[in-house]
């Protein structure tokens, strides 16, 4: 799984997963397989309801319409999600993290038809492998591309952070804080650095000062991640 850089108003760079290749081509498997049964049911409904052959293409095509703009409509109203997407827990999105408009959502449905449709998907896994932010042509031409929104569970997750073996701590005052209230500095910091709210991480920056009387010229988004840092370095050692 690859990453990206979002860089945010606030000139906060965020890394995001692209979605891995064998998600989005089982949630395409996912999404066809909808697409048939409807297609099967409604060709029953045609023949149940006996229709005359003269009038059974127009309701043929009438009822298809759903089937045939399913990504578009989907992706359109579901947040950049189809049903087998939201099953992959996968999300089209703008390579700034920003939700698409709809003309990219179209863009991206009309190459579909060079991509997967007259390809059997050929382009587009071939695009996606060596285009490195999990693009096929319909998402380079789109300016999109799509993501996983599957949290992992990692060290950084928990109160403590991956440290080097030669980590040097910069602040001893941190120690005042308890384990409680660390926790929730790092997982206010973590979910403000994630989503770019650095009001967020200016609050704490200036509540960490005030409690720990540190005095720092460091920009608030670097000295709120050394205090979490330094803390769990400390405790570490005990």
């Amino acid at each position: 799984m690859e990453q990206f850089q979002i860089e945010t108003a606030q000139n906060i760079s965020i890394a995001q997963n692209t979605a891995h290749l064998g998600d989005r081509m089982l949630a395409y498997i996912i999404d066809t397989l909808i697409i048939v049964i409807y297609y099967l049911l409604m060709i029953w409904l045609l023949l149940a309801l006996d229709v005359e052959p003269g009038d059974q293409w127009a309701i043929y095509m009438l009822l298809g319409l759903p089937a045939f703009l399913y990504y578009l409509l989907l992706e359109t109203f579901m947040d950049g999600k189809t049903i087998g997407k939201n099953f992959l827990q996968i999300r089209v999105v703008k390579l700034d993290g920003t939700k698409p408009s709809f003309s990219s959502y179209f863009i991206r449905w009309i190459l579909r038809i060079l991509d997967i449709t007259l390809t059997s998907g050929g382009i587009a896994v071939f695009t996606i492998l060596i285009r490195g932010k999990g693009q096929r042509v319909g998402d380079i031409a789109a300016g999109t591309t799509v993501i996983s929104e599957k949290r992992k569970v990692f060290l950084r997750d928990t109160l403590l952070r991956e440290l080097p073996s030669d980590y040097t701590p910069k602040f001893p005052q941190v120690t005042v804080f308890k384990d409680g209230e660390m926790q929730t500095i790092k997982n206010l910091f973590d979910n403000a650095r994630r989503n770019g709210n650095h009001r967020v991480i200016l609050s704490l920056n200036n509540r960490i000062k005030e409690v720990t009387e540190i005095t720092s010229d460091m920009q608030p988004i670097e000295f709120v991640d050394i205090v979490i840092k330094d803390y769990s370095y400390y405790t570490q050692q005990l």
